[in-house]
């Protein structure tokens, strides 16, 4: 393909339609001659909204129009975007004063991010879709306060490893964690760069019991496991993109991914395998909370309203392979289809079959990621 085969408007089209996948649309600006540098550039000029827009403050790849159809609809335009790549992050930026109207947090944060008194209760009445959330997946430790809640749950799932099925050999031994701490695939193997999922799946391979996983003694046992890993790693990184772009070549073998990533590569026709390790899976529940001083709560709840409906869960299932919060929206994904991407139409099944995560103090999430920092850094 000629760099000339795509012009501005032709790649713009590409990014706003949300038809593409990350990896696909990144190929695509190589062929244009375009660097991924660049990337950030076009993604705020394609998806900024007008200043009276709602802001939402969410993990990257969740800027895609597909899951906002319902607020375009009704507002004209997407909402403002603004990414980061691990919930500490952002949670850090919004209590040095970083004001927006939504926040994509996970479950283990719920208590924490509500203790913060930065953000307000839902207003339930004006979510639509809320009567058709499966109620475990709100009813969370910390979330209901005198009968509101904070958190709208949105995505369910899982952090494992992806692999390829052609270039791993097991041996005759069952999937475990273990491969990312394989001698045999130094340097093949990648590793996401947040704390919030890496520092929990090395407990897991760790042995230690998530009740007791801010202890001293655990602290150390996971930070000495995650030194010993470093030495093996390719790339620390937050863009499950890169990871996926480095499977399809090769590069890597093997790369702690979220269950998106290998559904995108198997349509792709790249032979990939997300695992179900013997030690268990990590597995989550993330949505959405409302900051207390948003600039827009009426359409802060449009976002919240847009991402709970069935067409937008089905999406989430049918196409990114994760869990949805609306019943309804599994309900309209066949068995098949389910059994295929890992899922079931009970949340429980595939949470309760792996290692949840559970809330911790403030004192854990910093000490944590700063370990975890300095060990990428090389101390």
């Amino acid at each position: 393909m000629k760099k000339s085969d795509y012009s501005h408007n032709e790649l713009m089209d590409t990014l706003q339609s949300g038809k593409l996948s990350r990896r696909r649309f990144n190929q695509i600006l190589g062929a244009a001659g375009i660097s991924m540098v660049a990337l950030p550039m076009l993604s705020r000029q394609a998806m900024a909204g007008a200043a009276d827009q709602a802001t939402y403050f969410t993990w990257g790849g969740w800027d895609l129009p597909k899951f906002y159809e319902s607020y375009v609809a009704k507002h004209g335009e997407p909402p403002n975007f603004a990414t980061f790549g691990g919930s500490e992050e952002a949670f850090t930026k919004m209590r040095a004063g970083f004001v927006v109207d939504v926040a994509h947090p996970c479950n283990v944060e719920i208590p924490r991010w509500v203790k913060s008194g930065l953000f307000q209760q839902l207003d339930t009445s004006k979510l639509s879709n809320w009567g058709d959330l499966i109620p475990q997946l709100w009813q969370l430790p910390g979330n209901v306060v005198d009968g509101k809640p904070y958190f709208a749950p949105f995505d369910w799932g899982q952090t494992s490893i992806t692999y390829r099925t052609d270039l791993v050999d097991w041996q005759g031994q069952e999937e475990s964690w273990g491969l990312l701490w394989d001698e045999r695939y130094k340097g093949k193997i990648g590793q996401l760069g947040s704390a919030g999922d890496a520092w929990w799946c090395a407990a897991i391979y760790a042995g230690v019991d998530f009740n007791e996983i801010a202890t001293e003694e655990n602290l150390k046992k996971v930070a000495d496991l995650v030194r010993q890993q470093r030495p093996l790693i390719r790339t620390y990184t937050d863009d499950p993109t890169t990871l996926e772009q480095a499977l399809a070549s090769g590069e890597l073998v093997a790369a702690m991914t979220w269950n998106s990533s290998a559904v995108g590569l198997k349509k792709e026709g790249v032979p990939v395998k997300f695992a179900k390790p013997k030690e268990g899976a990590l597995t989550w529940v993330c949505g959405m909370m409302m900051h207390k001083d948003a600039p827009h709560p009426d359409k802060a709840h449009d976002i919240i309203d847009s991402l709970l409906s069935v067409e937008r869960g089905h999406i989430l299932i049918t196409e990114e392979g994760y869990g949805h919060s609306n019943k309804k929206a599994i309900e309209s994904v066949d068995d098949k289809t389910l059994a295929s991407l890992g899922l079931s139409r009970d949340p429980q099944d595939v949470l309760g079959a792996g290692k949840f995560m559970v809330p911790q103090d403030q004192a854990f999430e910093t000490a944590s990621n700063k370990l975890y920092e300095e060990i990428k850094a090389g101390f």
